[in-house]
């Protein structure tokens, strides 16, 4: 008898529990976020549940947290404004996830080279918003990306990251970063929750543990399953 080998991916925070997966929802890209985790649920049978996040309590609700495309200044000003700014950085040191795209991005960096900005401290680059130019000026690219593979990465007033610490790149344009991740935390200078593609909210799912936090980032990506 031949043994039919199945390969499957397997996901830690769908062993314990429904996980909430927040998206900051002020302004910017939220819709579309939620559209992607929605799609993950209800298509791909992630055990997850996302919510629009805009207050303290919200926040406390979470176990994984996106910060959207948007406007950074505008972003920036209402988390100030409803007091979750700090909440968010505490959440983060102590192991939540955290995944920014583009202004989210430039939210959690270390240095965000805008006297209106003060980065979060998140993830260990230098970034410049609207490198790229104006709205007229955005572009989209087939870029590829470790570990996931090749993806359409959409470009819109993107910024550029000029430095990278200690940090992890995972794909480049152009001979420069576009995607970075430590431990927990996530970020990309593009947007993909416009493209459609879940891969990559699904690689941030991954890294949710057991308990809602990271997990050690040993887990294996795919398991053996023996029928």
């Amino acid at each position: 008898m031949v043994a039919v080998i199945r390969i499957k991916k397997i996901y830690p925070y769908s062993l314990c529990r429904i996980v909430k997966v927040g998206v900051i929802g002020f302004q910017g890209d939220v819709t579309e976020h939620m559209e992607i985790l929605y799609k993950l649920k209800d298509e791909r049978k992630r055990d997850i549940e996302p919510v629009l996040v805009k207050s303290r309590r919200m926040l406390s609700e979470v176990s994984a947290l996106v910060l959207p495309g948007g406007e950074s200044t505008t972003i920036y000003k209402l988390i100030k404004e409803y007091d979750i700014y700090w909440d968010i950085i505490r959440r983060a040191k102590n192991g939540m996830p955290v995944m920014g795209t583009c202004a989210g991005l430039i939210l959690i960096s270390r240095n965000a080279k805008d006297e209106r900005i003060r980065g979060m401290d998140l993830i260990d680059i230098t970034i410049r918003r609207n490198a790229y130019g104006r709205q007229a000026n955005s572009f989209y690219e087939n870029i590829k990306v470790n570990p996931i593979g090749n993806i359409i990465a959409i470009f819109i007033r993107a910024p550029i990251i000029e430095s990278v610490g200690d940090a992890e790149i995972m794909a480049t344009y152009d001979n420069q970063p576009i995607m970075v991740r430590n431990q927990y935390v996530l970020g990309m200078t593009f947007h993909p929750e416009l493209s459609g593609d879940t891969r990559i909210h699904d690689y941030f799912l991954s890294m949710v543990g057991r308990e809602g936090y990271t997990s050690s980032g040993k887990r294996e990506w795919y398991v053996s399953d023996i029928a």
